[in-house]
């Protein structure tokens, strides 16, 4: 197939971009949930726990437990990795007209408390203090292409559902939001923390919160810095389906058979939508070079503040996995 991001410098590897385009698995089997993984022609998943249940054709994506609670590049990678295999399957499949096929996504996190709490703050800060934009640059495309394929629903006749079970602050809130159903479990919390570093969330927050919010309450939710109740995004209309701790994956099964009759029409009407006022992708690239410009002109106040949450990070990560640490900056 023609890759949605073919014409992107999709990865960086030793310094250099490179393209990719990944080879769908063909999955064979009964109609049960058959334990896969997206890369297993290559390596296995180091990050990412995948099976596919061939009933509802559901295809889940479960961070593991001991995964990073940042989007780490390996991170990235991996689960970008995962998306090219799946488009390329999806693809597949619509062409041969499979009686089974993938038909939803569904994106979730086995780290106990927490989706993801965004954006790897040890590598933007050693970017920052080495000047060195095309680094920054780069990470931040990488995390743009991997909302903005999932927004999109891979431009496919199917349905993306993010599940939140915790924590998902700056970038793990954009990635959150980057699928067509939310559905939140009520002590989940998310929020754009980057003000209070002097930054703003550059890999698509904006944008994705236009498409359930108004421009002036989207601006509200991003610069308050506040980390708001799964409660609080449900009443403005930012989740889809809410419902009490350990609920999530039961609300996630009813949600698409209630509504697997209607995917015809609520896919069209999605993609109707896409057509009417698109998500561009190009334009998300250009408010990284924004961010990029932005994150270059923090002062030292900033930088500390930076040190501050990164220093959050890193507790929260050592709950689930060893992980090393980094110095304070020196003044």
């Amino acid at each position: 197939m023609q890759h949605l991001l073919q014409d992107v410098p999709a990865r960086v590897s030793n310094g250099t971009l490179s393209y990719l385009n990944s080879s769908a698995q063909a999955i064979s089997g009964p109609l049960s949930c058959i334990d896969y993984s997206c890369e297993q022609s290559r390596k296995p998943s180091q990050y990412c726990q995948t099976s596919f249940d061939a009933g509802y054709g559901v295809h889940w994506v479960w961070l593991k437990e001991d995964c990073p609670v940042k989007f780490t590049p390996g991170l990235l990678m991996e689960l970008r990795n995962i998306q090219d295999a799946c488009a390329d399957r999806i693809q597949n499949e619509l062409d041969r007209q499979a009686t089974i096929r993938m038909r939803y996504q569904v994106i979730g996190s086995k780290i106990p408390g927490v989706f993801s709490l965004g954006g790897d703050l040890a590598l933007f800060r050693k970017n920052i203090l080495a000047g060195d934009a095309e680094s920054l640059r780069a990470y931040a495309r990488e995390a743009v292409d991997l909302v903005y394929l999932n927004a999109v629903n891979y431009e496919q006749p199917i349905t993306t559902i993010t599940l939140l079970q915790g924590q998902a602050l700056g970038g793990g809130f954009e990635a959150a939001m980057a699928a067509n159903v939310i559905v939140a479990e009520r002590q989940s919390k998310l929020g754009f923390p980057e003000i209070m570093f002097n930054m703003f969330p550059g890999m698509g927050a904006y944008q994705l919160l236009r498409r359930r919010l108004s421009a002036m309450e989207a601006e509200r939710l991003i610069l308050s810095g506040k980390t708001y109740s799964a409660e609080e995004l449900y009443s403005l209309g930012l989740i889809d389906v809410l419902v009490d701790e350990g609920e999530g994956e039961q609300a996630v099964w009813r949600y698409i058979r209630s509504h697997d009759r209607h995917a015809n029409g609520m896919g069209g009407f999605r993609r109707a939508i896409q057509a009417a006022s698109p998500l561009d992708r190009h334009e998300l690239y250009r408010m990284v070079d924004v961010w990029v410009d932005t994150a270059l002109a923090l002062n030292d106040r900033d930088l500390n503040v930076i040190d501050y949450l990164l220093r959050a990070q890193q507790r929260i990560q050592s709950k689930v996995r060893k992980e090393e640490t980094f110095p304070a900056r020196q003044a």
